[in-house]
Parts: C-alpha cells; structure tokens; sequence
C-alpha cells in the first residue's frame, strides 16, 4: 500500500504501478526499447519485494493519480478484517480470509470419518472477508465474499492420484513461472506432459488443475480465454510448494477465478503447534522396520531440562514443556541452528513468549522400531472465487446480434439454465449431466447437449 503524502489517500502498490506503467506506455511516443521494459515490470510485477517495488516508484516516478502529489514509499497493510470479541471489547478477533481452517480445524474427525486412511478430501462453501485496499469492479474486488474450497489430505511421500491418467491428455493453456520471468508467452501443454517435465509439481495437483478446466469450460466459461497462471517465487505464499491460477480474460483484463496451490503440511502443523494436539494420520507398516536400516524414519525431539526451564519460568514451564513436545522436525532443526550459532531461540504459546537457551534445551536424535509410522498429510487445495466465477461466465456468454446491436444474447450452458430456471429438479439434473466422474445413469440417450 501507498499513501498520498498530503492528504493520506491510500492505493494499493501494485495497482497503481501497473496503471502508470500501462499509461506510459499507450503514448506513441513512448520507445520501443523503454515499452518493452515497462512491459516486462507489468508481467513480473507480482514477483517484486517492497523494497524493489519502492525502487520502481522512485524509477518511474510514480504519482498520485487523483491529486498528482508524491506517494509515499510502499507499507505492508493486513488484510484481514479485526474486530473486538466480547462485551468489553478486550479480546481482538478476525473475520475469517478463507473458510479452510475449519476444514483444518476438524482434521482428526474428518480422518476418523475415513477410517483413518489417506487420502481423503472435505469441501466448504461460505463466506469470506478481507480488508481490501481499494475495492472495485463489481463483483471483482469486493470486501465480502463467497468462497467454495477444498482441501484434499495426501500422503506427502506418495503425492499420485490414481484418476490422473485419465486427465492426461487434455491440452490446456500453462503460463509457467520461468515463461513470465522470461518474458514468454503462455502456451498449450498436455497435462500429463506438465507434470512428467516439473512444470506442475505433481500428479495430484495436475489432476485438480484438470478437473478445474473441464468444469469452468463446462459451465461457460470460454477455453479461449481461460489460462493456468503458475506463482512466482515472491509471489507464492509462504505456505506453498506450487500454486496456480486459473485466471479468466475479461474487460478488466486476466481475473484470477480459481487458485489450486499445494499447501504442504504447513496448516496442519500450525494448528498442532498452537493446540498442542498432534494432527497426524497414521500409516500401517506391514512389518516392524528398524530405524537404523530406514534413516528417513530417525526420530528428532527436543530434550528439556525440567529443572532449569522449572525454576526460569515457574507455572509457565507447563506451557513451554508442552510446547516443546508437539515440535515437528523441521522446525525442531530450524531452532538447533539458532542455539548453535546465538545460544538462544523464543517461542511463543498462550500469548506469551518465551526465550530458551542451550541449558534449558537441546535436540536429540534417536532411532527405534515401528509398526505405524506417523506423517502429517499435505494439502493440496482448490479454492473458487464464486463471484468472480459468475461474472466471468456472464462476460463470456454476453453477444450482440450481428446486424442488430439493440438485441442482445445470452449463451448460457444448457446445465446452468436448467437450474438457474427452477423448471427442474437436482435428480433430474444429476440424470441429464452426471456431475460425479464415473456416474452411471439410466438415460444414456440425454447426457449428450
């Protein structure tokens, strides 16, 4: 976010950036040499830090576009929505972002729902609130809206889905991350090709990007103008190993629509960390394996000195003890390295911080023998923007009558006109257009439209 410097107006980065860059460049007398640069930000623009965006408004000089004034350097702004939980207002709340985490939230039900087997998946629909900068474009840009997600739970060492092969030959339009940092164009790849050749990380991910094409071409939207945007490096969230974007051409230019990112295990281990509850699926050995012949099952612990955090921190050792025991390995590792180089790392739990030193913890690596091995699943998540969705649709399936620009055409698909009529019913529906793969009906003869 940038602010005017005289009167606080705030725009949002890179928005604004992206707007005077394309102005600059609709001028003919603009070289081609500087428009081929400017072009080239507009692309990568999702790919720049603060500091580099801050160098472009300095480059560029980059103004306000209301009053003409200097803007301010780029700030980092939350956009959740807060709020005050309670009578006294004392407790600080957020409206959710998203509707995942109480997908998240209920894990250890939801797997005992599937036996406690992977993979398994939940959906959600409802709706969602951030606290945008600017809100615009209709149903684009908007501070409330509804979001449907799902978050598919997988084995994070077997990340293959078994329909995958199915999916494989279907041709669809992939704009990589090294296509937009190298000022390529998207193109048309087999998905089966994408994930053989790393451009999409993995087949249970490549399965839902399919999945997601056939049913936004299903219900109007246009192939033409639909594409599969892959994050960039400073693009991707924190979170994520891959991430991809089904973005939609419209008069505003490519909408993202739809995001299918591969979360890893990052929700799941947040939530265990803070609740103190191991959110972990077990997976059945078919016989005992010993540590010392598997060194991908060797076992990381914190070792704490109950006597030295107990007289340091009194009734709070509970708290620090209970932490320590719910550490996953990558992050028990991450803070060896800080109490080897410093001698020191904090953690926070119950609001409240702690900092522990190298006579109050260390790590120890041990190995034993197993029957069940325990792993976090990862997530793979497809998450739908029903808003921008619909608008999309509407776009792509508004015509003028040749001829006749007074009247006017909507092309809606035969499946979203039965319903959005209410001249019939879902089981007719589910009958004339199978919605689940694989569904079998006794009126072959009206599946074809």
């Amino acid at each position: 976010m940038v602010k005017d410097v005289k009167n606080g107006e705030c725009f949002r980065a890179d928005h604004l950036l992206k707007a005077h860059l394309q102005k600059l460049m609709s001028d003919k007398k603009c070289a081609a040499e500087k428009r081929a640069e400017m072009d080239s930000v507009v692309t990568q623009l999702d790919n720049y830090s603060q500091q580099e965006l801050a160098e472009l408004f300095v480059k560029f000089n980059v103004k306000s576009p209301v009053t003409g004034n200097d803007v301010s350097p780029p700030i980092s702004f939350n956009l959740m929505f807060q709020t005050c939980i309670g009578p006294g207002g004392n407790m600080p709340g957020y409206l959710r972002p998203e509707t995942a985490q109480g997908i998240f939230l209920n894990f250890k039900r939801l797997l005992e729902f599937n036996q406690g087997k992977l993979p398994f998946a939940a959906a959600q629909i409802g709706n969602s609130f951030r606290n945008e900068i600017s809100p615009r474009s209709g149903l684009i840009r908007v501070r409330e809206f509804t979001m449907a997600e799902i978050e598919h739970f997988v084995d994070p060492n077997d990340k293959s889905h078994p329909k995958f092969q199915s999916l494989a030959d279907l041709e669809l339009t992939l704009y990589s991350s090294k296509a937009q940092t190298s000022g390529q164009s998207a193109h048309k790849m087999k998905l089966g090709d994408a994930v053989e050749q790393g451009v999409i990380n993995n087949s249970v991910l490549g399965y839902f990007i399919g999945r997601i094409y056939l049913y936004l071409v299903k219900v109007g939207v246009s192939p033409d103008k639909l594409r599969f945007r892959q994050h960039m490096d400073n693009e991707m969230a924190h979170y994520a190993c891959d991430c991809w974007d089904a973005e939609t051409k419209t008069s505003y230019g490519w909408i993202e629509i739809v995001g299918c990112a591969d979360r890893s295990c990052y929700d799941l281990t947040c939530h265990a960390r803070a609740t103190k509850v191991p959110l972990v699926a077990e997976k059945p050995l078919k016989e005992a394996i010993s540590l010392s012949r598997r060194a991908m099952f060797n076992v990381v612990q914190f070792d704490a000195n109950k006597g030295a955090i107990g007289k340091a921190y009194k009734k709070d050792a509970k708290l620090v003890m209970e932490y320590l025991a719910i550490c996953d390995e990558c992050y028990i590792t991450e803070q060896e390295r800080l109490l080897n180089e410093i001698g020191e790392f904090t953690i926070e739990t119950e609001g409240k911080t702690f900092k522990l030193t190298q006579d109050m913890v260390s790590v120890k690596r041990f190995q034993k023998i197993l029957h069940v091995e325990e792993i976090v699943p990862n997530v793979i998540e497809p998450s739908f923007g029903i808003g921008r969705i619909m608008y999309s649709i509407f776009e792509h399936t508004f015509h003028v009558r040749e001829g006749d620009e007074q009247r006017t055409v909507s092309d809606l698909p035969s499946i979203v006109r039965d319903l959005a009529n209410g001249v019939t019913t879902w089981a007719e529906v589910e009958t004339k257009y199978p919605i689940f793969e694989g569904q079998e009906t006794g009126r072959k003869e009206m599946t074809e439209e």
